[in-house]
């Protein structure tokens, strides 16, 4: 209606010149005076004016004229506003019945398209049976749920001979679907221990989480007591399986192990300085870190993980892998980002120094950290503890470095450890420019 309005009030505007403004023009008509005896003597008028009696007769006649075409110029005026007001309620009127019957058109087919959402929810819900609602919407789009058959045809039935690794909680089969795409299928039993909640905490943090350096989430799936997660594939495996595999690290340049642990460090300072609340991977480790076609590295496995708003330790289990847990959360369940620049230090010496986060010394297990402390700190013995597959292929400036950064991150007091953001900023002139940092290689 506010809109008809708009079209009615300038005709009004426009019309009411025409009704009020001519009687104010018309002048008043001369007071008729008394009539005049006949006199002896006609009065004398100017010869240029005579006129005959006749057309005296006639003046008052004339000036009747004159009030009438006024009356028909009003008029003519109200019919034309009447006809236009009346032609614009009647585009007015079309006008609203057209919005009215479109309205009601795009209702319908949003109850529809509402109607069909609940249905698929409903079918979600019956597929997910007796668990919990996981939320699974983020803010840069949704992980989907893929239905189990999909799965069974992509791994061939699960074969053996799909299988690409093994964890606590499962394996991880190579999945093949269509178009060609290959990913990567981890295999949970909800009945093992904390599956459970580290499959809904897996979903629920990286349905949020988006960024280069961490392995991305395709999709999810239910199946009686098993849950399966669809990662992207990393076609070069893990960090663990080039460093302390067959191949024992020949694949692994010095300047490739450099872009690994600046990858490495983007993706920790992404966890830490640009998620809300911060995360805390907990888990960081070379088995968790994977290697795409082109050896970038990338974070995987968030089933431990802890947002920074959750550090309670009531709430907080003890976890993580032995020679990566910083002593401060082993020894008094102090969890803090330092935590995992702690275990940042631990994949630094590996790449250095080539050896386990613990070894076997005389059957008697010894931590690298303790074992390679004394040494990184006197520049005369550190180019022997080198990996020999890199040993003598870098700059000693660039090794001191390195070495300083990890005696820094693998400190036993927290506060003396660096930000993530600091060691990220100390790898950046380490790298060279095609591998993502700032060194230019003559």
């Amino acid at each position: 209606m506010k809109k008809i309005w708009i079209f009615i009030v300038p005709i009004l505007v426009f019309c009411s010149p025409l009704v009020g403004s001519y009687p104010a023009d018309v002048k008043p008509a001369p007071p008729v005076s008394d009539p005049v005896l006949p006199t002896e003597k006609d009065p004398v008028l100017p010869s240029s004016s005579s006129s005959s009696p006749g057309e005296e007769a006639d003046a008052p006649a004339a000036h009747v004229v004159h009030h009438q075409d006024i009356n028909k110029k009003i008029l003519t005026a109200l019919i034309i506003a009447a006809t236009l007001l009346g032609a614009t309620l009647l585009l007015a009127s079309c006008f609203w019945f057209y919005r009215t019957k479109k309205l009601k058109s795009s209702n319908s087919e949003g109850g529809q398209k509402h109607s069909s959402d609940v249905e698929k929810e409903l079918s979600a819900g019956q597929i997910f049976d007796k668990v919990t609602p996981l939320k699974v919407f983020g803010k840069k789009g949704s992980i989907s749920f893929i239905a189990y058959p999909v799965l069974v045809a992509a791994t061939n039935n699960f074969q053996e001979s799909n299988i690409i690794g093994e964890g606590g909680l499962g394996c991880v089969y190579k999945g093949q679907f269509q178009d060609n795409l290959q990913a990567a299928i981890k295999k949970l039993n909800a009945k093992l221990q904390d599956s459970q909640r580290e499959f809904e905490n897996e979903v629920d943090l990286l349905g949020r989480i988006r960024h280069q350096n961490i392995v991305p989430l395709l999709g999810y799936s239910v199946q009686g007591e098993t849950r399966f997660l669809v990662y992207e594939m990393m076609q070069n495996g893990s960090l663990e399986s080039h460093l302390h595999g067959p191949s024992r690290g020949s694949s692994l340049t010095w300047h490739l192990r450099m872009k690994i642990a600046l990858d490495v460090a983007r993706g920790l300072e992404y966890l830490h300085e640009r998620c809300n609340p911060p995360v805390i991977h907990r888990d960081l480790k070379s088995s968790n870190i994977l290697l795409d076609s082109k050896y970038n590295a990338k974070l995987s496995d968030f089933g431990l993980a802890i947002t920074g708003g959750n550090l309670n330790k009531k709430n907080v289990k003890l976890s993580g892998t032995l020679g990566y847990v910083a002593p401060e959360y082993l020894l008094d369940g102090k969890l803090t980002e330092k935590s995992d620049v702690y275990a940042f230090g631990v994949v630094l010496l590996e790449l250095i120094i080539g050896r386990k986060p613990v070894e076997k010394i005389s059957d008697t297990p010894q931590s690298l950290v303790t074992w390679a402390m004394p040494q990184l700190t006197d520049r005369t013995k550190l180019p022997g503890i080198v990996d020999p597959v890199i040993r003598n292929t870098m700059d000693l400036k660039h090794l001191y470095q390195v070495a300083a950064v990890a005696v820094l991150c693998v400190q036993p007091e927290p506060s003396y450890r660096p930000l993530i953001t600091d060691v990220l900023h100390s790898f950046i002139p380490l790298v060279p420019v095609d591998l993502g940092g700032s060194l230019r290689v003559a």
